[in-house]
């Protein structure tokens, strides 16, 4: 349907319904002529007389009777759906999906979005844990979690949670064979257990620093996992050193099953963000969720510029 038969049915659907060209030009702010002769122009398009006219009322013909409740339930339908997606955006509604870390979906997402959920039951969140980098845009995002520091520059990024440290670690048992290295070249002469991540494209190389001095270290040792959570197994287990998020490993070590090392070598760095593409406006059940996991330390705030 071209854009003019779109005008013209607007105009022919609101002159039918007030029964009078000078209601349905206040309806529509046209003036009355104008919707005269859109009028016109649909009934010569389509050959037959739509509406009967006189000096004191206007009355649709048996066609136009026929043409206006087909229009009108075409445009009340339309009408319908565009206050429904007004709803949405004055309360929280809709399918969110967002790429995420396994790890960022366990300890922030899902303990900040469950009571958003429960008070919403019309949102819907979409986690999907990947050990990679994701194209949000490609592959139909809404957003992703990850590393402050690992985010494109030409994308919004939120704070969702505090600094963050690596730790290096192992059994007591390991350390019983072997002496703690004191330095990060001393793990070359240490069993390590080897992070891939598939972004990588290849082994993660474990990354320290020291006043100011930044050192990346490829390791080596007998295990290699895709997740920190089959590494800390490993160490665990006896396998090796294994490298990450001090998090995840204080429990451990409060509980004698791991002995950390090299923790001068591991200083703070910006925690988890969600990330997405623009600042253009969303709907509410979007702008629901990027509050709900807001970080809100006021340190963490100004630390981070254009967050």
């Amino acid at each position: 349907m071209a854009r003019k038969d779109f005008h013209d049915l607007l105009a022919f659907r609101a002159i039918a319904m007030e029964r009078s060209f000078t209601r349905a030009a206040a309806r529509l702010g046209v003036s009355t002529s104008a919707l005269s002769h859109a009028l016109r122009g649909l009934e010569e398009r389509i050959g037959i007389r739509l509406l009967n006219r006189t000096t004191r009322s206007v009355v649709p013909t048996e066609a136009g009777e026929r043409l206006l409740t087909t229009v009108s339930a075409l445009f009340d339908g339309v009408e319908a759906e565009l206050a429904s997606l007004a709803e949405l955006r004055d309360r929280p509604a809709g399918n969110i999906r967002i790429t995420t870390s396994a790890h960022a979906a366990k300890t922030i997402l899902e303990p900040a979005l469950l009571p958003l959920l429960a008070a919403y039951p019309d949102l819907k969140v979409e986690l999907s844990a990947e050990a990679g980098f994701v194209d949000i845009v490609a592959e139909r995002f809404d957003a992703g979690v990850r590393l402050g520091e690992t985010i494109a520059q030409d994308m919004v990024a939120v704070p969702i949670g505090p600094d963050m440290r690596m730790a290096a670690a192992a059994s007591p048992d390991y350390f019983k064979r072997r002496p703690p290295p004191m330095t990060p070249h001393d793990l070359s002469d240490h069993n390590c257990i080897n992070l891939r991540f598939p972004t990588y494209g290849g082994l993660y190389a474990w990354e320290f620093e020291k006043d100011g001095r930044a050192l990346n270290v490829r390791v080596n040792g007998q295990l290699t996992v895709n997740d920190t959570a089959l590494a800390l197994q490993g160490a665990m287990d006896g396998l090796g050193i294994a490298y990450v998020t001090d998090d995840q490993v204080l429990p451990l070590i409060q509980e004698g099953r791991l002995v950390r090392v090299l923790d001068d070598w591991c200083p703070p760095f910006p925690g988890y963000h969600l990330y997405y593409p623009s600042r253009r406006q969303h709907l509410s059940g979007f702008a629901a969720v990027i509050e709900a996991l807001r970080y809100r330390s006021e340190s963490l705030g100004q630390s981070i510029a254009g967050c």
